[in-house]
């Protein structure tokens, strides 16, 4: 079965083809280059012996995005990763992630109502949920006010693709997950941002490795156990081999829900200080970090229940917070020439 998966040479994306290859399925691969340089690819024949074709494409051009169909009209699925996904950014440069990341998902839309696709995964985010009430947060927790354009984007999302698909025969799966981390085993591929990362673990990485001269923490007064957020820290490939059960689910069952909704995480809460000690304790290296301001758009904690995903999906996490900082220094090591 040939699947497409969009932002294919980011981060997630690229793990995540990694999986689907192991697990027999047919790649094709779309990403603009936005937010990566297409050096995953390289990463990704290493590690399975697959060369994956990519379309340099923005999703956002309507003509180029059908182009992709009409050269593939055996695509059955499409696993959407495409946008761009800083908190902080969102919250500087709104009108851009509207247009990046509602525009591109309506063009994927429009080609799978048009092209007949059957199977649909959406990367959604524990963002939709706002500043919960309680924690941890499953999937009938509200969805609330989002605290940045970025859940803003995540929550009109999905919205839309409900509506679009409820006309068609296709089956999606909304995948809100929370925050992935680490890299392959094999530090073969790992989180490689064009733009610089704003994200906690390779911010910790980079600053053990040399290329930032300090780390802040944001926010140390938030009602925590040691005043800074609180997180929930899933490893890349067990996210990325959800993905491929919520497809196999959706392949397999044809008397799943036509929409369908996952929280992803290892449902625990990890302050961002016990994140770095836990950085420091697995790799042995001490990090320079200062204590700062609450950063705009972020919530003081959030953490999942992932129960429904290992009921139905059948997936559970495997590895844990050292298991993330370990795998990302030994990709951190390897990316800046080190090892």
């Amino acid at each position: 079965m040939k699947i497409l998966v969009t932002g294919g040479t980011g981060y997630i994306g690229s793990h995540t083809i990694v999986d689907l290859i192991e697990h027999g399925f047919d790649v094709v691969s779309v990403d603009s280059f936005i937010n990566s340089d297409g050096s995953a690819l390289e990463g990704i024949k290493a590690i399975t012996g697959k060369d994956v074709k990519n379309y340099h494409v923005d999703l956002r051009d309507k003509d180029k995005t059908r182009k992709i169909f009409e050269e593939n009209p055996d695509i059955e699925g499409i696993i959407h990763f495409a946008a761009l996904k800083a908190v902080g950014e969102s919250v500087e440069k709104p009108l851009l992630y509207f247009d990046n990341n509602i525009n591109s998902l309506l063009n994927i839309l429009e080609n799978i109502v048009d092209h007949g696709v059957k199977y649909f995964i959406f990367s959604s985010s524990c963002t939709v949920y706002g500043t919960p009430d309680k924690l941890p947060v499953d999937e009938n927790t509200p969805v609330k006010e989002a605290e940045s354009p970025y859940g803003r984007t995540k929550q009109i999302s999905e919205q839309i693709s409900k509506d679009v698909l409820k006309n068609t025969k296709a089956k999606a799966i909304m995948l809100r997950y929370f925050n992935p981390a680490g890299a392959h085993e094999s530090a073969l591929l790992g989180e490689s941002p064009a733009l610089p990362p704003l994200n906690l673990v390779p911010v910790i990485t980079e600053t053990a490795i040399g290329k930032r001269p300090s780390m802040q923490v944001f926010g140390t007064d938030y009602d925590t156990r040691d005043g800074s957020a609180i997180r929930d820290y899933i490893h890349v490939m067990d996210l990325a081999g959800a993905h491929t059960k919520a497809l196999q689910y959706l392949i397999g069952n044809s008397d799943a829900p036509a929409y369908d909704v996952f929280n992803l995480g290892i449902g625990q809460g990890v302050t961002v200080l016990e994140a770095i000690h836990a950085f420091e304790k697995v790799t042995g290296q001490k990090l320079n970090y200062v204590l700062s301001d609450r950063r705009p758009g972020d919530i003081p904690a959030i953490y999942a229940d992932y129960s429904k995903a290992k009921k139905i999906l059948k997936w559970h996490p495997k590895r844990d917070i050292n298991a993330i900082m370990k795998t990302a220094w030994e990709w951190e090591k390897v990316r800046s020439g080190q090892k």
